[in-house]
């Protein structure tokens, strides 16, 4: 009777910690990367990245989506951008500008990475 009782036991734990581990994935957990819902660029994205990118001359960053945030100490926020260096005749490119945003509502450039589109895209590529 123990034995049994034992196993019951132990598949109701077993089953209850694969319920909630199936809900936690639903909501974004500290430190993990959660995609925006709306790539777009909202008043709010633009006033926070308006405040990161004041005072950086030399390239002029266009946001065009916001791909999505991360909750740490504050939070970091990743947004798609189109770049141009200020000269003319430059060529446009693409970059992932990553803020971080602290609690106190202060915000600075984390990295600006380099985004591929080629690299990433190889449907229809011949070999």
């Amino acid at each position: 009777m123990k034995k049994i009782f034992a196993l019951m036991l132990t598949v109701m734990i077993l089953a209850s910690s694969l319920t909630m581990g199936c809900a936690l994935a639903e909501t974004p957990l500290m430190g993990g990367w959660t995609a925006a819902e709306d790539a777009a660029i909202t008043e709010d994205v633009r006033a926070l990245f308006d405040k990161a990118m004041e005072g950086l001359v030399g390239v002029n960053y266009v946001p065009v989506a916001y791909l999505g945030s991360q909750v740490v100490a504050g939070t970091n926020h990743a947004i798609l951008c189109q770049t141009t260096v200020v000269y003319p005749g430059a060529q446009p490119a693409w970059k992932v500008v990553f803020l971080y945003e602290n609690l106190e509502g202060g915000v600075e450039i984390m990295n600006i990475a380099d985004f591929d589109f080629g690299s990433l895209c190889t449907y229809g590529a011949e070999e």
